[in-house]
């Protein structure tokens, strides 16, 4: 009954590009209902009923429950594509018939999934991550490249693809690949660990660069603050008088004389008083 059931999933539905995901896909859901053995390879049919009729009782019963789960799968496959998809496998009688025609459709023969696979390798060899880029998005699309590869045959080791990772990360990585290097050994090292210790490594970077944009805020912040605030002095001790200190804005003795001038002058200027040195030295002479 829960097999029954569960045919009723939404399934993801094919419309054209996205082939390779949705296989992958509509493969983990046959399995899981016990049919990706019958959708991949079929099943022997009796030629007519008179060959039908001379099959033994339990031959019967296995080939009436093979027709029955042949047809739910091919239901499933119907259900997960789109309309101008369907037209190309509503003539199909078996899962396995449908399916081998979507498959020479988006797939096709070997000489065009050799070329696909020469250009997934040369995208998968020219990955390299941007300076704008997280770690997260970088691993996503590696992870896309290397599905699509693995998709179309291809066998991809862990192994190549950490060399590759590791090879293709910025510059504010270089300390992190090298303690990665030294400490483990990424021969037998997983994608999952690799790409744990490089956000780890990514988070403290984001943090230490947050802390240290705080600090210049907060120091430019003191310092606008600090001439703001001298400024403000000179410009009352102006407001209040001549003669003022500009920090306490009192008076200080000797500042302002009768006339009201700064600078300790003791009155206005006698030019009597004044000595030319040019002159005396002459008369010296």
């Amino acid at each position: 009954m829960a097999a029954t059931n569960s045919i009723h999933l939404q399934l993801p539905k094919l419309m054209g590009k996205n082939y390779d995901n949705w296989s992958v896909q509509l493969k983990v859901f046959f399995r899981s209902q016990d049919l990706w053995n019958l959708v991949e390879s079929g099943y022997t049919e009796v030629v007519d009923s008179t060959a039908f009729e001379e099959l033994k009782k339990e031959e019967k019963d296995l080939l009436m429950e093979t027709r029955k789960k042949d047809k739910k799968a091919l239901y499933a496959i119907f259900q997960a594509v789109d309309e101008s998809v369907f037209e190309k496998i509503s003539a199909a009688k078996t899962a396995h018939a449908a399916w081998d025609l979507l498959q020479k459709s988006y797939k096709g023969d070997d000489r065009v999934k050799q070329v696909r696979l020469q250009t997934l390798r040369g995208e998968f060899e020219s990955l390299k991550m941007s300076d704008s880029e997280s770690i997260s998005e970088f691993f996503d699309r590696v992870q896309s490249i290397v599905n699509q590869l693995k998709g179309n045959g291809e066998k991809i080791e862990d192994q190549r693809i950490v060399e590759k990772i590791m090879r293709s990360l910025t510059t504010k990585f270089d300390y992190v690949v090298a303690t990665i290097e030294e400490g483990q050994d990424t021969s037998t090292m997983s994608i999952e660990p690799l790409m744990g210790s490089l956000y780890s490594h990514e988070q403290r970077m984001n943090q230490k660069a947050g802390s240290s944009n705080i600090e210049h805020a907060l120091q430019s912040r003191f310092v606008q603050t600090n001439h703001g605030g001298y400024q403000g002095s000179r410009g009352q001790g102006r407001s209040l008088g001549k003669g003022r200190n500009n920090i306490t804005g009192k008076y200080k003795a000797g500042d302002i004389n009768n006339s009201g001038d700064r600078g300790g002058y003791t009155g206005a200027h006698d030019k009597s008083k004044v000595k030319c040195y040019d002159a005396e030295r002459a008369l010296q002479t």
